[in-house]
């Protein structure tokens, strides 16, 4: 995890959630407005938002998010497979293979373009 995540999460925790807490003693990380647990329905209107601050107009979803950042630590080399496995929660490995299919593709792609021989 880099350093500024690490960062925002602690000030997170030390002062915009203990504001949020109150009394209602919820243990998640994330709460709503309310002190309750953030729901998912939730985080996508908080996502939504963000999304249309930063002018993005195609389809902004927790998934497409999950996916991207998925794809992201599998073809930076910041995870193997089975850590990605053990990160998104997949029980068959197969699920998550879809993940270096795309690396492969990717990887088709750049040499197609770069490789003077390629067709």
């Amino acid at each position: 995890i880099h350093n500024k995540a690490i960062r925002a999460v602690k000030s997170y925790v030390d002062d915009g959630r203990a504001r949020l807490l109150g009394v209602t003693g919820e243990i998640a990380l994330f709460l709503n407005r309310r002190g309750q647990r953030l729901t998912r329905q939730g985080f996508w209107l908080i996502l939504k938002g963000y999304g249309k601050k930063a002018n993005i107009t195609t389809e902004l979803t927790p998934h497409v998010l999950r996916h991207s950042i998925a794809t992201h630590l599998l073809h930076s080399g910041k995870m193997n497979l089975r850590e990605l496995q053990e990160l998104l929660g997949h029980a068959n490995i197969s699920t998550t293979q879809i993940y270096t299919h795309l690396t492969t593709e990717r990887m088709r792609r750049v040499y197609d373009s770069a490789h003077p021989r390629a067709e």
